[in-house]
């Protein structure tokens, strides 16, 4: 009996609109995840030079390295970057799953 209910389950997921629905929810949770990642790395990466540079400004008795003199360029540059990243799988995710579903149709 559950067997049963698992199989016509399944063979809903299967039908092409509600497929494509599930696949463009997928690529739109992959592009906000990779919307993080990268957004995370390039302010990783500026705290890092931030780091390195008040370090070297420390040693060489320089003028004091100010933290948002790096952080504020990083976050425009790690917005712009991640967002290019999150809109190119988003237009290949909806491109791919619509071509997917025009041409599952013009089979049938």
């Amino acid at each position: 009996m559950a067997t049963a209910t698992v199989r016509e389950w399944l063979a809903a997921l299967r039908q092409p609109r509600r497929a494509a629905r599930i696949a463009t929810t997928l690529w739109l949770v992959w592009a906000v995840i990779v919307w993080n990642v990268v957004f995370d790395q390039v302010i990783v990466m500026a705290g890092r030079r931030y780091l390195r540079a008040a370090a070297l400004a420390d040693q060489a008795g320089g003028p004091y390295a100010r933290i948002d003199d790096w952080m504020r360029p990083a976050v425009t540059n790690g917005l712009w970057t991640a967002s290019a990243a999150a809109a190119a799988i988003l237009v290949l995710g909806v491109f791919g799953v619509r071509f997917a579903v025009a041409r599952a149709e013009s089979r049938t």
